[in-house]
């Protein structure tokens, strides 16, 4: 039995990474390499419909039938999509994964989509749909990925739009499926305890056998307006601020997250130590990135009453211009860098956390990084990169999305009239 990480491609195609942990249970996933960010406008929501429909059940299983193998040894099965992937996923005792693999190959390699599935699970999307648009916090997010990616995927929601939803059929679904669900398009990862030989085995006689090339990903347009507004009947406006930024393989991808952290990703960092504690302007106020493949994008939200909302904008303005002249302080550096080490450290203590990491990795990379060379490389991190990083951003033109009340004038006025003071770093394509 193999005691250490394996990355291998099995004869039918598939790529796998297996990591035997000394637990007693096994994490499955097959991770499909498509998600919103790829689908043509007209299939917006195709990704997470196909998530949800492949649980409908396979021409001999049915979806009562999958739940009912999973409950009754005590087993977690479920699925997400993201805006570049899409997760099938398992965990349970590691004598139960023969099943789990089973049944999670059956449903990604040959899924009924049904008709009659495909109209009563539009039923229940469009209610997902209606969820989430009623949290006015998860509409600013929306709006401001809306506006730093105009008309692309990855300025749209996962879910779709009720209209797109409204439209796909079966066979739009069915085609969407086989153009993408195969073997170069996909990888399976295996996490935890048991001998993982005959599981290995067991993937090797699927019939992933269907050609899907990776999909084609072209930069995004740039931002053509900056400032968009939602009326919603809430007390407070619920504003985000967001600026274009670099993707996952730009080299200074490690000080973007440190940045991300001192500026506001904890309780010490700037954002809350002013916008809270100082000024009691909101009650939470925090930032963070996204990264895709050559294009990301660093965001900062907060809920505050329509009259402090100028204030707050002024504030998180002069933050980000502070950062790019002066860089963090020695400090600022040395708490973000130890915070995120024990971050990625802690994300992968458990057979699933550890599946996941292996997956992705091996998605986007082609390889898979030990999370202590990442560490390293966080480490690693220079006062000047950090810096580099915060002129880069100051040179962006931010936008700004509001769901609430009426935004006051101030505040868009001070979002269009953002100076530009550096040349922004060259972005990775």
């Amino acid at each position: 039995m193999a005691t250490s990480l394996e990355v291998l491609t099995l004869a039918n195609g598939c790529s796998v990474v297996a990591q035997p942990l000394a637990v007693a249970s096994v994490a499955i996933g097959f991770f499909v390499n498509v998600g919103s960010r790829d689908e043509p406008e007209a299939m917006a929501g195709a990704s997470h419909f196909l998530e949800h429909l492949l649980f409908k059940g396979t021409p001999a299983r049915s979806a009562a039938s999958i739940a009912e193998d999973f409950d009754a040894v005590g087993g977690d099965c479920n699925a997400f999509t993201t805006k570049e992937y899409t997760a099938f996923y398992a965990r349970l005792l590691a004598d139960d994964a023969p099943m789990a693999l089973q049944i999670l190959g059956d449903i990604v390699t040959e899924p009924a989509l049904r008709p009659e599935d495909v109209d009563a699970e539009r039923l229940v999307i469009a209610e997902e749909l209606a969820m989430h648009g009623d949290e006015p916090s998860d509409a600013a997010a929306e709006l401001s990925s809306q506006l730093l990616f105009p008309g692309s995927g990855l300025g749209r929601d996962t879910l779709g739009t009720k209209a797109t939803i409204g439209s796909l059929s079966a066979p739009d679904i069915r085609r969407f499926f086989e153009e993408n669900y195969g073997t170069e398009n996909m990888v399976v990862a295996i996490a935890g305890g048991g001998d993982h030989g005959p599981l290995l085995e067991q993937l090797a006689a699927l019939p992933i056998t269907r050609h899907a090339p990776r999909p084609l990903r072209p930069a995004p347009v740039a931002p053509n307006e900056r400032v968009a507004t939602r009326r919603m009947p809430t007390e407070q406006l619920h504003l985000s601020l967001g600026w274009r930024s670099i993707g996952r393989a730009h080299p200074l991808r490690s000080a973007a997250a440190l940045y991300a952290h001192l500026l506001g990703g904890g309780l010490s960092s700037r954002l809350f130590q002013r916008v809270r504690e100082r000024e009691g302007l909101a009650y939470s106020v925090w930032a963070e990135r996204e990264v895709y493949d050559g294009a990301g994008a660093l965001s900062i939200g907060a809920g505050t009453s329509p009259e402090n909302a100028d204030r707050l904008v002024a504030i998180c303005l002069e933050e980000i211009q502070e950062l790019a002249l002066h860089g963090p302080t020695a400090r600022e550096l040395d708490v973000a860098k130890g915070n995120l080490r024990a971050e990625l450290l802690l994300s992968v203590e458990d057979s699933g956390s550890v599946m996941s990491f292996c997956a992705t990795e091996l998605l986007r990379h082609g390889t898979v990084r030990s999370v202590v060379d990442i560490v390293d490389e966080v480490m690693a991190v220079a006062h000047d990169d950090v810096t580099a990083y915060a002129q880069h951003l100051a040179a962006t033109a931010p936008t700004l999305a509001a769901v609430g009340p009426r935004l006051p004038a101030s505040v868009a006025k001070r979002i269009e009239a953002y100076g530009v003071g550096h040349d922004p770093i060259q972005v990775d394509r």
